[in-house]
């Protein structure tokens, strides 16, 4: 199939295109890479009225650090992150995630925020924006605001961004070097969307866990953060056995659905048989 008919502008700037968003035209949506959009439409699964082509903006892209955080344009590519220059546990972690998102050619093309705003609860991005607490900043003509990604997830496909509002880019906290963070996931072919992805971050001080982040992806019909695993992990010596005491009470505390892809049990298994893989290399 083919897409239904559209309007196409391409604004030469944010402003202009924020213009665009507010003009009142219905049905407007943004395209960047187009690596989830444009199948969706070939589909008639989304049929918008206009194309907002933000491709060209050069304000969008970049990735820079101030501080104790790392701002990710909405534009960057994951290829992009996949060759950061971050260093770090951070960097470790935005490469290895990445490296999962599709195909090469997915890669080079789709961008960070367009995987953000298209909100699948079992994308890469999505999850590591729910795990660490990313900070996602959209703009209208009305001004910017911060959206915690707690906040910015609200349901498969959906989030809390306005209609007329565009997403700019993401802060995400530096981890230093007592963070051990990782991600795993199990698909049934490699580039395929995860049907459980895992991914953890936690600070190891002196043997002890100080802090301790999971978040499971294709449980929920949104990033889902195990408070149970966290709970468990926190105070705990590091370990295999902590690691697989985690597991079970993520396993324990999830509700995922059941559908082609697998049964509810299913699900619950490959989170207790995952999540301590997320670490293997980093115990």
């Amino acid at each position: 199939m083919k897409p239904g008919i559209f309007d196409y502008v391409r604004p030469r700037t944010v402003e202009e295109a924020l213009e665009l968003l507010a003009d009142g035209t219905e049905d407007s949506k943004v395209i960047s890479g187009g690596q989830s959009l444009v199948p969706m439409m070939n589909f008639r699964l989304a049929r918008p009225a206009r194309l907002v082509d933000i491709g060209g903006l050069r304000e969008l892209t970049g990735i820079r650090t101030d501080g104790d955080r790392v701002h990710i344009g909405a534009r960057v590519t994951h290829l992009q992150l996949q060759n950061n220059r971050l260093g770090g546990p951070l960097g470790r972690l935005l490469t290895r995630s990445a490296a999962l998102v599709g195909h090469l050619p997915i890669r080079t093309r789709g961008t960070f925020g367009g995987s953000l705003a298209h909100c699948d609860a079992a994308s890469e991005w999505c999850l590591v924006a729910r795990l660490l607490d990313a900070d996602i900043t959209v703009a209208s003509v009305r001004g910017e605001r911060v959206i915690p990604a707690a906040d910015f997830f609200l349901s498969i496909f959906t989030t809390a961004m306005e209609p007329d509002e565009l997403l700019t880019s993401v802060a995400l906290p530096v981890l230093d070097g007592d963070h051990r963070a990782g991600i795993t996931e199990f698909s049934r072919r490699a580039g395929d969307f995860a049907i459980v992805a895992v991914l953890g971050d936690v600070a190891v001080r002196e043997g002890t866990v100080a802090s301790a982040r999971i978040a499971i992806g294709g449980v929920s019909d949104r990033p889902f953060r195990s408070a149970a695993a966290e709970e468990v992990l926190l105070g705990g010596a590091w370990s295999a056995d902590l690691l697989a005491e985690a597991a079970a009470a993520a396993a324990a505390e999830v509700d995922p659905p059941s559908d082609a892809h697998g049964e509810a049990q299913y699900r619950r298994d490959l989170v207790r048989a995952l999540l301590p893989r997320a670490f293997e290399d980093l115990t």
